[in-house]
């Protein structure tokens, strides 16, 4: 049986809260003037964004770091003690990590296939959580994520950050106020510029590096350069592509403006164009969901759209046209675009000479559409509208959030009704990702029930939602 965000957030939170004097924290109590003890696991990418994060928050503290290649995890410290802040304790492995009674949250930017499985074992652990997108690797899986949270009742929250930008909750408060009329679609636009990984030959495991944790629930492979750092996004083993990389962001987006939960029928189609290289996942892939809405007899639909090279600017994002300076007043146009820059060309290829991602270049971002108008957003906090059929300009803004104090304002406070991303909202966008992927692999379009979240009349696609687990690290059936 599916949950409600407010009943979810009622049996979560409000039952949860107490005074924020003293808060007992899984074995530890936190007094008024106590910073919250932060363990972040997996710092080589986006856990180095976190390191950054939580190092700007006051009443954060960061106390111990995780990584089973012990080469990033020392690099880290060293950049920490640069940094000027207290040296935290390090970790090899996350089990003796959630032994430490003293860490009060565990915030996790490790690869996709492990986000579930250490999020449920810190809240089992007494840990409150932050879990980077997508919280899951598989459907299943986020269900158990969804369970644990509700029965150890832990503050946790989504790494959607958009969910605490002023502009992006003014451009969503847009689309639910009548601004652009009835919104009926969303397009979730992620155009991102990725270059080919090649092919990578087995080889030693690097030193320093514990691969068999790496690996993890996965199953256990030779090591390749293209099976580890950061080219996972691109296998299934590991990774969910980059619908679960950077399109989740847009995909969240648009369920929250459109003011939808589960989809009741998903048809994906794609395919891995251009290079020849190790790449499993989909470099182009299209995606179209319905919607039974709440409103008697309206539908809705979202579209998920990737592309990975050369594109358009749709509705101007990409191109600098949308207000970067503070929110301005309703029916102020944004400045005139700028011209979108020209890629570098190689000479020796004759093809862009881009890194993993050239954020100029590329087109990332929604598009809203209603029966009066319709709404851009660029990136994560900028947004500008067109209405009526003349397109007129209408309201336009900008603005930046902190996703990371939010957390740890909730964290203090045990009030999970005031997270910005809750996990149960992570949840049903995650599904999203889960399912178009499904759809892509089989071939063949889904039908979903959103009540027992489960798709209907397709054992293969279930058993494809299902995952499989390398003992010992299994996702538990029984939370």
């Amino acid at each position: 049986m599916t949950i409600e965000r407010r009943e979810f957030l009622k049996a979560t939170g409000a039952a949860m809260t107490v005074g924020a004097a003293t808060l007992a924290m899984g074995g530890r109590v936190l007094g008024a003037n106590d910073r919250v003890r932060v363990a972040i696991c997996g710092v080589r990418g986006r856990g180095n964004d976190h390191i950054k994060g939580y190092a700007k928050v006051p009443q954060a503290e960061i106390a111990a770091l995780c990584d089973v290649d012990e080469n990033v995890l020392n690099a880290r410290l060293d950049e920490i003690d640069k940094m000027g802040l207290p040296k935290p304790e390090s970790y090899g492995d996350v089990r003796q990590l959630l032994e430490n009674k003293d860490i009060d949250a565990i915030s996790i930017a490790t690869p996709n296939h492990w986000h579930s499985l250490i999020a449920i074992w810190a809240m089992q652990a007494g840990k409150d959580v932050y879990v980077e997108k997508p919280c899951s690797h598989n459907l299943y899986e986020s269900k158990q994520l969804i369970a644990a949270t509700e029965k150890y009742k832990r503050i946790v929250q989504h790494g959607s950050q958009s969910r605490s930008n002023p502009g992006m909750i003014e451009a969503i408060g847009h689309v639910n106020d009548g601004t652009i009329g009835d919104a009926y679609m969303a397009r979730a636009i992620c155009f991102k510029w990725r270059p080919s990984i090649g092919h990578a030959p087995e080889e030693p495991v690097p030193a320093g590096v514990n691969y068999d944790l790496w690996t993890g629930p996965a199953p256990l492979k030779p090591f390749t350069r293209n099976r580890f750092h950061y080219n996972w996004h691109w296998i299934w083993d590991t990774g969910n592509g980059e619908i679960g990389n950077q399109a989740i962001h847009e995909i969240d987006i648009a369920r929250w403006g459109l003011g939808v939960d589960f989809p009741t029928y998903v048809a994906a189609s794609g395919s891995h164009f251009m290079f020849d290289d190790d790449q499993q996942t989909p470099n182009l892939l299209n995606a179209v969901f319905y919607f039974d809405s709440p409103i008697a007899g309206k539908r809705k639909m979202l579209e998920v759209e990737v592309r990975p090279w050369i594109t358009n600017h749709e509705a101007e994002i990409g191109t600098g046209a949308y207000s970067t300076k503070g929110v301005p007043a309703a029916g102020l146009a944004a400045p005139a675009p700028k011209p979108a820059p020209k890629p570098e060309v190689a000479a020796s290829s004759k093809v862009p000479n881009l890194g993993p991602t050239d954020a100029k270049s590329n087109t990332i971002g929604n598009v809203f559409y209603g029966t009066n108008g319709y709404l851009g957003i660029d990136g994560y906090d900028s947004y500008k509208m067109w209405l009526t059929k003349d397109l007129d300009p209408g309201p336009s803004g900008h603005g930046d959030g902190d996703h990371f104090a939010n957390f740890i304002d909730c964290v203090r406070s045990r009030n999970a009704e005031d997270l910005h991303a809750p996990i149960i909202e992570g949840h049903k966008s995650v599904t999203l990702v889960h399912l178009a992927n499904a759809s892509y692999r089989l071939g063949r379009s889904l039908k979903f029930d959103p009540i027992a979240q489960e798709v209907i009349g397709d054992e293969d696609a279930s058993t494809l939602l299902r995952g499989t687990y390398r003992a010992p690290y299994v996702v538990p059936e029984k939370i």
